[in-house]
């Protein structure tokens, strides 16, 4: 009598779950909680409930198969697997890995409650899927990590660790990594050249739209180039081929989508319980806010890294300094800053930050010819030569002044870093000098300014 209770309780339970996860997948459907699932490309009714359901039905048809099916849906929906540990190796580690790979903190506080997920590993894939999904994000994960190497970056340890496991192999530090310049001293120069390395007489050449460096002209003539890392076209093609057919993927999608939903629900768990003890972590911690911990703003375009304030204000001024002064060049006719304003109908002082127009805001997403149009002033493209770019009649006097301005602003800040970027379009071989004439002239230097030189795929 109690297995018979034990087994019309449990299918009471299927049938319950089912019922509930259909029901959720149909309110789903028509709430504004949708607008999360979309970009993701999920089916707007709950691939799973349609499976549960379809196993509820067939358990109803007969009575003596249900056990026996009942198993096999349960193997085909979920599977036990063993997490593969990352075995510790006994190689040397630099310095830097030997601080990175130092305990975390948050390991040696005892007073935070922790959550534990027991039991057999269900991803929310059928087993199917969730062994396409892991393989393609495997290799994904390999040429991310073989990428990475070629380009002297440095990989993470962890997911290196657990790569090396799955090929059965033993993990080795990578001595690979970022050439580290020390910032500079006081009183030193930043544009010190003497200390410069002599021209060793490479030579670089492109063929198939990947640069090869040869020892010099004759061995370029004789097509010996040095044995460098560099990925062929070929190899280069295929795996972005991969990657894009991956991330198009539909297991992919779904997988992932829950992955990050479920780390998402971790992390508000681990809010929830230990927020009141990291409160008082940070109270107690001396001479430490918001303010005065170090803050770096990356991927910030070298033309948007002012505010519009600060962009409003030095058109004004320059009007002001430099009305009379020739800044433009039309077409071989020469304008001065009062004559180029005349010529757009505009007058500086009548400017706000609203008709400027350089904000990029919700109407520019998903929409690059729109992002682009917000980096022209009133929409004039002869403000944009102007003030914005290193190339023009002053030799890009006024975008390096407003840059040294942000830099001096940062520095009083002492806690705020930006890495500012610049372009090189690959248009002409003079690219280069140019950009670099301009740094020098105008002696574009900051101590919390990193530059990064960008080529954009146009």
């Amino acid at each position: 009598l109690c297995d018979i209770l034990i087994l019309l309780l449990a299918e009471v339970d299927e049938a319950l779950r089912s019922f509930a996860e259909k029901v959720f997948a149909s309110e789903v459907k028509d709430e504004a909680i949708r607008q999360e699932i979309s970009p993701f490309d999920v089916e707007e009714v709950c691939p799973i409930s349609r499976q549960e359901m379809r196993a509820h039905m067939m358990c109803q048809e007969s009575s003596a198969a249900t056990e026996k099916r009942k198993k096999r849906l349960l193997r085909m929906k979920t599977i036990a697997l063993a997490v593969p540990v990352a075995h510790k190796s006994t190689a040397q580690l630099s310095t830097i890995d030997e601080v990175i790979s130092a305990s975390p903190l948050y390991q040696t506080v005892p007073d935070f409650q922790r959550v534990q997920i027991t039991g057999d590993y269900a991803s929310g894939v059928t087993v199917e899927d969730f062994e396409v999904v892991c393989r393609g994000l495997y290799r994904a994960l390999c040429i991310r990590e073989k990428y990475m190497e070629q380009s002297m970056q440095r990989f993470p340890r962890t997911p290196s660790q657990y790569l090396r496991t799955i090929e059965g192999e033993v993990w080795r530090a990578s001595d690979t990594g970022p050439v580290f310049t020390p910032p500079m001293k006081d009183g030193q120069d930043p544009f010190e050249a003497g200390n410069l390395p002599e021209d060793l007489g490479y030579h670089v050449q492109m063929k198939d739209g990947v640069v090869y460096v040869y020892g010099d002209k004759a061995a370029a003539g004789r097509d010996e180039p040095k044995d460098l890392p560099y990925p062929s076209l070929e190899r280069f093609v295929d795996d972005m081929n991969f990657l894009l057919a991956l991330t198009a993927q539909g297991p992919v999608k779904t997988y992932s989508h829950r992955r990050l939903k479920f780390l998402s629900s971790k992390f508000q768990v681990h809010e929830m319980l230990n927020e009141m003890e990291e409160m008082k972590e940070l109270k107690n911690n001396p001479h430490r806010d918001f303010y005065n911990c170090r803050k770096v703003d990356t991927h910030i375009h070298a033309a948007a890294c002012m505010n519009q304030k600060h962009l409003l204000r030095f058109i004004k001024k320059s009007y002001r300094v430099d009305a009379d002064r020739v800044v433009y060049d039309a077409k071989g006719k020469q304008l001065t800053l009062k004559q180029l304003f005349q010529q757009l109908n505009l007058h500086p002082y009548d400017l706000t930050v609203d008709s400027l127009d350089v904000h990029a805001g919700r109407q520019t997403f998903q929409r690059f010819d729109k992002f682009n149009d917000k980096y022209n002033p009133v929409g004039a493209s002869e403000l944009r030569d102007l003030y914005l770019k290193t190339e023009n009649a002053i030799g890009g006097e006024y975008f390096a002044t407003i840059i040294k301005e942000v830099g001096s602003d940062l520095e009083d800040a002492k806690y705020q870093h930006a890495e500012p970027r610049l372009s090189i379009y690959g248009r002409s071989a003079e690219e280069w000098h140019k950009l670099a004439s301009w740094f020098n002239k105008h002696r574009v230097y900051s101590p919390n300014m990193k530059w990064m030189i960008q080529v954009p795929r146009i």
